[in-house]
This record gives structure tokens, sequence and C-alpha cells, in this order.
């Protein structure tokens, strides 16, 4: 038997005073926001360790379970970007809105509210005040705008920092709807931008988990470029399949409401211990 590595979440001051006091739908309204689902804080370090902070938008169906931001697909290529940089485990993650959007242009009604901002940047202060951070990475323009709004309240300790506006992992996927030639060509688009950031991040991030050359990406995201999120990112006793590279959670439903109200979670095929391990022999019979 081997230890399990997981992450305790915000257990620790001031961290611990800040998420126990989490806005709900006073702050976040219930008809622009999934706050049935609860709300989402962070990934990764909280004790100072972080070199990198990534800037998401919101969760979506696997964060809900998992109760870590970034997990999905889109998690997955995020922690690839990662590693390309040598950061396996200096970084801390969380999203510009607690709770996942729902409807299409539902964060960008929001994207400035002052409340959700007062409380994202509550976060912001105390990840990039007194700490070795140096990059911010936004993904999403909403991340983006999030970090921006803190930055013009903290100019000297922005003035420290890398910066670099990123588009959201899965866009291409987002915009093509399915179509393989815009998909393509948008995938090459955010590669060629990706590519540019980490030459420049690669150079100035100093100190890392891991040396090693960058390489970096060809026109579309191979299977190897993707990375499992870590069981030391993930709440204890969470099953090994959440870190799975296959899709494990999704909406369904007859309905809108219907739909909203409801994730199914299935156990990825090939991740299922019944089936993948093998039976201990049955005892034998001299009769």
């Amino acid at each position: 038997m081997s230890a399990h590595e997981f992450d305790v979440g915000p257990v620790a001051e001031p961290f611990l005073t800040i998420a126990a006091d989490y806005p709900g739908i006073e702050v976040y309204p219930a008809q622009d926001f999934r706050v049935e689902w609860g709300p989402i804080f962070h990934r990764g370090r909280l004790d100072g360790s972080a070199r990198i902070l990534i800037i998401g938008q919101d969760p979506g169906q696997h964060e809900s379970i998992a109760h870590r931001c970034l997990v999905g697909e889109a998690g997955q290529r995020v922690q690839g970007f990662l590693a390309k940089l040598g950061i396996t485990r200096s970084y801390v993650i969380v999203n510009a809105f607690l709770y996942s959007v729902f409807g299409q242009h539902a964060g960008e009604r929001h994207v400035e509210d002052q409340d959700i901002a007062a409380y994202r940047e509550r976060w912001l202060n105390e990840l990039l005040g007194a700490s070795q951070i140096t990059v911010v990475v936004s993904f999403g323009h909403i991340g983006a705008a999030a970090y921006r709004r803190w930055a013009s309240k903290h100019p000297d300790r922005a003035g420290e920092l890398i910066f670099e506006a990123l588009t959201h992992p899965t866009m291409p996927e987002a915009a093509s709807k399915g179509d393989p030639a815009q998909r393509a060509a948008a995938m090459k688009t955010l590669l060629t931008q990706w590519n540019l950031a980490l030459a420049r991040v690669h150079d100035q991030l100093g100190e890392r988990d891991v040396q090693r050359p960058l390489v970096l990406y060809g026109e579309d995201i191979t299977p190897a470029e993707r990375s499992a999120i870590p069981s030391a990112d993930l709440p204890l006793g969470a099953p090994a399949w959440w870190s799975s590279l296959k899709p494990w959670a999704s909406r369904e439903g007859s309905d809108i409401n219907d739909k909203r109200a409801t994730v199914v979670v299935r156990v990825p095929e090939g991740e299922r211990p019944w089936q993948t391990t093998p039976a201990p022999p049955q005892p034998t019979s001299d009769t």
C-alpha cells in the first residue's frame, strides 16, 4: 500500500477565512450562474510555493463534481502548457467566477460586477501579495479582464509580474461548432499565440520544478501534450479516474431545466477496476 497525495483545500489562513466568507445568490444571480452546484475556489498550491498563477473563467461539469478549478479537457490542456515550462507542481489556479456561467452571454453581463470582483480580489490580493509568483497567465478574455482590474489597483506589484492573456483552451471546438476545417484553423491560431507566450515565459521564469528544453506546439495539441490532473490537486479520496484524460462528466436532460439540474458521471471505459483487474483464481475441487 502506498501513500496517496491529496489537496486539503483552503484550511489555513488567510484562505480559510476568505473561503468561508464566499458569496451566494445575493452576488451571483441564479438566472445567470449555476449556483446550485456550489462555489469552486481553486486548484493547486495555497502554501506560498506557487510560481505561476492561472486565471480561468468559470467551472464546468467536471469541476462541479471534483470541486477544483480546471480539471476537464481545458484543465488537461492547461496542465500540458505548464508541463512545457517545467512547472508540474508550483502553480495555483483560480477562476474569474466562483460559479459556472449559465447561458452564452451571462459572463459578459457580470464581468465588471463590483461584488463579484471584490471577493475575487481578496483571493488575488493574498495570492499575488507577498508571494514568489512571477507569472500570471489568463485563459479566456474574462480571466484577462479580471486580472487587469486587479492590476489597475496594484500597479507596483503588477509591474513586477509577467502577464500573458491567452485564448481559452477549448475555443477551437466551441467556435468551430463541429466543422473540422474551422477547428483546425482556430487551433493553429491559438497555438501560435501560446507558443509565443511559452517562449517569453520560459526565458524569464527562472527556477521551476523540472528542468527541460522548451518544445513548442505544432498545429494541433497532441495526446502527449495533454496532462492528467495530479492527485495532489484533488480532494482526499478522489477516484483515480478523476484524473483521466477521458471525459467522465456530461450535462444531460430532456429540457433546459432538467439539463441544468443534471450532471451524469461515468467511470471511463478502460478505467473500471471490475473490468480491468484480473479476477482472483477460483478454488478448484478434486471431486
